[in-house]
């Protein structure tokens, strides 16, 4: 089990920092990718994330396909010694799907919580993205199951700061959405703003305009009046945060996704505070 410090959150009587410190850079290990994908041998990383982009509509269909109905989102840590794998139904899909290779048992470090939860993966995308990620074991459950109506998921303890927030990392880990990730960390973003994220570059220019900083968190204190909702934004925010530091992902859009997030939600809580 991977096992990273557990980070305070921030109660609204405790000054938020000014930024949020983006880790070192750290290459992920090699050897961690090929574990789950040894057929990746002669491919370069960077090639392996391009790749992995064009197939992200047939991963998440693979996930999707799985049967609801016997797809817990959560199980008793007491059960995790014996649950050791769990084998869930396919619903029929129209469409080419590419099933996911294991079922992440999230808790946090030193916890006491008497459940973990669950979340279905492919161990090649966080392999390829997470350098302090652990290495995962192989499967041998079907990529594409054809007329397999069942798949089995190997069970995997991951300690993480906030299992909770970790939906948003993990779905940008797939689709690398922008929109889909401020939308995430953002309550009620002005579509309007959203149209305009057509590029990494475009997002870059947001940061550095005080105007449109602006826009957005006034924006923001509309949506979330009161300091204890814009409080709630935040933690959120510190979440997602803590989460990709502890698993060390190093994207340059998803840390200004963060930093812009940020800085909207900081711009929202002082004119709050200017505002009484």
């Amino acid at each position: 089990m991977a096992s990273f410090p557990a980070q305070p959150s921030y109660p609204s009587n405790i000054q938020l920092p000014r930024t949020l410190q983006r880790p070192p850079y750290a290459e992920v290990p090699r050897q961690n990718v090929l574990a789950v994908a040894p057929e990746l041998g002669d491919v370069a990383i960077e090639y392996v994330r391009r790749g992995l982009r064009v197939q992200a509509n047939q991963m998440l269909a693979g996930i999707s396909a799985l049967s609801p109905s016997h797809l817990p989102q959560s199980m008793p840590r007491s059960q995790l010694h014996h649950a050791t794998s769990l084998t869930i139904p396919l619903r029929p899909t129209q469409h080419a799907i590419s099933c996911p290779t294991h079922m992440l048992a999230l808790s946090k470090p030193s916890s006491n919580d008497t459940s973990v939860i669950l979340v279905p993966t492919h161990a090649v995308v966080l392999a390829s993205q997470c350098a302090s990620l652990p290495r995962l074991p192989p499967t041998h459950a079907p990529a594409h199951p054809g007329a397999t109506a069942t798949v089995t998921l190997p069970v995997l303890s991951l300690s993480v700061p906030s299992p909770s927030a970790f939906a948003p990392l993990h779905a940008f880990l797939y689709t690398h959405s922008m929109t889909n990730l401020l939308s995430a960390l953002l309550p009620a973003v002005p579509s309007t703003f959203l149209s305009t994220l057509t590029s990494h570059q475009a997002l870059r220019g947001t940061l550095a305009s005080g105007p449109a900083l602006h826009s957005l968190s006034v924006h923001l204190m509309s949506s979330a009046p009161g300091l204890g909702a814009l409080t709630g934004v935040a933690q959120r925010i510190a979440a997602v945060w803590r989460n990709a530091v502890a698993l060390g992902v190093h994207d340059p859009e998803l840390w200004d996704c963060v930093d812009l997030a940020w800085e909207v939600v900081l711009g929202a809580m002082n004119l709050g505070a200017g505002a009484h």
